[in-house]
């Protein structure tokens, strides 16, 4: 967040200019935009996809009655901002493709805003909201990929299939070396990013097939794959990673900016669909443990014949809040069919 607020600081400051330099500026075949978007969050996407794994197959996800409110709210997420905003803005000339904009949750910055309250952020809420934002924001790179990418290359397609299968065909072997999977891991990246389709999704894709070693009501196994991995990328993605990532997409500047500008039908299209998302938050039930609750139960689930209640620690108030989704970094492109970058 501070990387994100000084980003903003030099995007409008004089040097704005050399900074969005640098940031285009090529480094091998890509910019360096480029590389922290498309390479680093790939990273960011593996961590990510490695806890939902983790959390569907030894923790408080691991049955179906569990992971459904998550996704309806993820799916509702999307389908009330698009339609709220081509209410707004779809009538005017050329946005009305925008829609896509205010359906995807930055979920770099939303995961970052619950890192910042710490403890006081019941466990219960920052496990609903990892699993709605991932959810969410897969969803939206599906969208991009199918609505806006200009170009999927079929052949790039294709081996990507072949690596992730071999990788599949790894897992249900029994191999648990991590670095083969590491290995493909770059190889289905650069496979993706060469579809046209945004590279990150790759690392949704690596992480579910990465071998894991389920030890319910007991600390993780020591010789699990998907463990071993996830503890070695967490501080690379929180102290590296999601802060490259502020500081290369949160500098917009206000330069020349109208109020004209800002009650635009664009930016009043995308402000009212985020909104509608934020206070159409129903007063529903979770059935997910309470923070204390999480820290004295088993990790393995049970079921209950009583009726689902909200934990305590989580009220209608809080999801409202975390509904409210900062999004600045897609909204500038997503309107936009996406070009392919070119790798010589």
């Amino acid at each position: 967040m501070f990387a994100a607020a000084a980003a903003m600081a030099i995007a409008n400051s004089p040097w704005g200019d050399a900074y969005a330099e640098a940031l285009h500026a090529s480094v091998g075949p890509l910019s360096l935009l480029h590389w922290i978007n498309d390479g680093l969050m790939a990273l960011f996407f593996l961590l990510v996809g490695l806890e939902i794994k983790r959390e569907l197959v030894d923790g408080h996800l691991s049955n179906w009655s569990d992971r459904a409110l998550p996704s309806i709210a993820a799916f509702g997420g999307m389908a009330v901002p698009a339609l709220v905003y081509l209410a707004v803005a779809g009538r005017t000339p050329g946005l009305a493709n925008g829609w896509a904009i205010p359906s995807a949750t930055d979920i770099a910055f939303a995961i970052g805003v619950m890192a910042l309250l710490g403890s006081r952020a019941p466990t219960s809420l920052k496990l609903f909201l990892t699993t709605v934002a991932i959810v969410d924001d897969m969803g939206a790179v599906v969208i991009i990929a199918l609505a806006y990418t200009s170009e999927i290359g079929g052949l790039a397609l294709l081996a990507a299939a072949i690596v992730l299968g071999i990788m599949f065909v790894l897992n249900r072997l029994g191999v648990k070396t991590l670095w083969p999977y590491l290995v493909l891991f770059a190889a289905l990246w650069l496979a993706v990013l060469l579809s046209g389709i945004h590279a990150t999704i790759a690392g949704v894709l690596a992480a579910s097939v990465i071998p894991i070693r389920a030890t319910p009501g007991a600390p993780d196994a020591e010789d699990s794959p998907l463990h071993r991995l996830e503890h070695r990328l967490h501080p690379w993605v929180a102290f590296l990673i999601v802060p490259l990532f502020g500081l290369a997409n949160a500098g917009v500047s206000l330069t020349d900016t109208s109020v004209a500008d800002l009650i635009g039908p664009l930016p009043l299209g995308v402000a009212a669909g985020l909104s509608a998302a934020g206070g159409s938050s129903p007063s529903i039930s979770l059935r997910m443990p309470s923070t204390a609750a999480a820290a004295s139960a088993p990790r393995a689930t049970t079921t209950s014949s009583s009726p689902p209640r909200m934990p305590s620690d989580i009220n209608a108030t809080a999801l409202r809040g975390l509904a409210l989704r900062p999004c600045a970094w897609i909204s500038s492109s997503a309107a936009m069919p996406r070009a392919k970058p070119a790798i010589n």
